[in-house]
């Protein structure tokens, strides 16, 4: 790791408590159903996604470059916006964490960003097209894309084993939905981590220190380890929304879950569009409650996290707004 300047230092330590908190924010994304269905227990789900969600994330850099360098203008992408739009990230995160709320820790980092380049250069500091493209998009798009592949999943079980033994079908689908929540851990770690991965790269790009947006290794193999070590760490509390608050599961609705999840997480993921797995697990699990039965659904729960979801990129943006204007107030520049 190269010497580094102390705001770019404050940069790459926030971007890493972000990965952190993102891995215990977001750790029932991947193990949710496992857990619900008593498929693993919650140290050894929470062990399993610490390890995947590792490798995934030094996997590929797609979606660490469309941060990097496709969501705000360069001339904008100072190093206290970025430090502002991280701090925004965190503490929307922290917020969401507390009340139990499965929210994007992807698009309040995003939000952070946008709000931090507006407040400091205008609406022409944002790239316009590559934020609709890459996040409004896929923002409405993914969980609609989940809900339909889960539904179209659960559906096709449900006629492939309406005649077979309950008993041998649930042994059957506890093996392999171990297969399928590993899946989800992976992606996981594929796309959440690279936002941090592209914070770093920015705040490098912004002190002159790269002049193209390709992450360097260390900063790769720092944040996949800070998001393994905060999916260790566990999200007891959103375990509970995910897994058990939005239907009741049982192993073969935890793999159709899961499944769809990580389709849609891993073809993101290789269009560089850094998407929010929380909505995508989500998306997933109403999908195949709905293909049981409507009412199987707590649409009560759906209700409020639909509002977190919406609120969060103006809110992390209006934090990191509010930062940003803190730090050029005490001198920053």
């Amino acid at each position: 790791m190269p010497e580094l300047p102390l705001l770019v230092v404050m940069i790459v330590a926030l971007a890493l408590a972000f990965d952190y908190i993102n891995g215990f924010h977001d750790t029932a994304n991947a193990i949710a159903t496992v857990v619900s269905t008593r498929v693993l227990t919650p140290r050894a789900a929470i062990l399993m996604a610490a390890v995947l969600n590792f490798i995934g994330a030094i996997h590929s850099t797609t979606v660490a470059r469309t941060i990097a360098a496709g969501l705000v203008n360069p001339v904008h992408a100072t190093q206290v916006v970025i430090l502002a739009a991280i701090l925004g990230a965190i503490v929307w995160n922290l917020i969401t964490w507390r009340w139990g709320i499965p929210s994007s820790s992807s698009h309040a980092l995003i939000g952070g960003l946008c709000g931090a380049a507006a407040i400091h250069g205008g609406l022409g500091a944002i790239q316009w097209q590559g934020l609709t493209d890459k996040v409004l998009l896929p923002l409405i798009g993914s969980p609609i894309a989940g809900f339909a592949l889960g539904f179209l999943i659960m559906g096709v079980l449900f006629a492939a084993l309406r005649n077979a033994n309950p008993g041998r079908v649930g042994g059957a689908f506890r093996h392999l939905q171990l297969l399928s929540a590993a899946s989800v851990a992976f992606t996981h770690g594929q796309n959440d981590a690279q936002k941090s991965m592209g914070i770093i790269t920015m705040a490098l790009i912004a002190h002159g220190m790269l002049s193209a947006p390709t992450v360097p290794t260390w900063v790769i193999v720092a944040c996949a380890t800070a998001m393994a070590l905060g999916t260790s760490a566990g999200g007891y509390r959103i375990i509970r929304t995910m897994g058990h608050r939005i239907i009741r599961l049982e192993p073969v609705h935890g793999f159709a879950a899961e499944t769809s999840a990580a389709t849609v997480i891993f073809a993101a993921s290789h269009f560089g569009m850094p998407l929010s797995t929380t909505h995508v697990v989500a998306g997933s699990i109403f999908g195949v409650g709905a293909s049981k039965r409507l009412s199987a659904v707590r649409w009560g729960v759906a209700q409020s996290m639909v509002v977190a979801w919406v609120l969060t990129i103006p809110a992390a943006a209006l934090t990191a707004a509010l930062a940003y204007g803190a730090m050029v107030a005490a001198g920053m520049r």
